[in-house]
């Protein structure tokens, strides 16, 4: 997925720990809000990936840019974002830089203000076309690519 001229591609480390509970748990380095636990390994990073869409809700919600993924460490696991919520949070980032609000991005689509709520709303399914009508009321333009 490209965003501008650069690869974008959402997939944040994770610190994941045996705890005193036999209980695997997994931490953010980027995001400290966003906390999960399982059973084992892939149960911990199944959960980690809805941690992570919760977190990311909650800074849609508090209107604070959602922070870019630092570079991992060696071996060190990932939980990476799927497509749709990587456009969304590119999307509520842009506008948050841009100093848009949803009112005005209503205004710039001519659509009602639930369609912008569900549109910034990381877990509802919008359509690719109406993310990219957006981005293109921003003066950005989306592209995709299959790597």
């Amino acid at each position: 997925m490209f965003f501008g001229e650069s690869t974008i591609m959402l997939s944040y480390p994770v610190n994941l720990e045996l705890d005193t509970n036999n209980t695997y748990l997994v931490t953010f380095p980027d995001l400290p809000e966003a906390i999960s636990v399982g059973d084992d390994e892939d149960e911990a990073l199944l959960n980690a990936l809805d941690a992570l869409e919760t977190v990311i809700e909650a800074f849609f919600d508090k209107k604070r840019e959602v922070p870019m993924p630092s570079k991992p460490n060696k071996g060190q696991h990932m939980v990476t974002l799927p497509a749709l919520v990587v456009t969304k949070v590119l999307l509520q980032n842009e506008m948050l830089r841009q100093g848009v609000r949803k009112s005005e991005l209503a205004r710039r689509l001519n659509v009602h203000m639930p369609q912008v709520d569900r549109l910034l709303d990381p877990r509802h399914s919008s359509k690719l076309e109406a993310i990219e009508a957006a981005f293109v009321s921003l003066g950005k333009r989306l592209k995709i690519s299959v790597a």
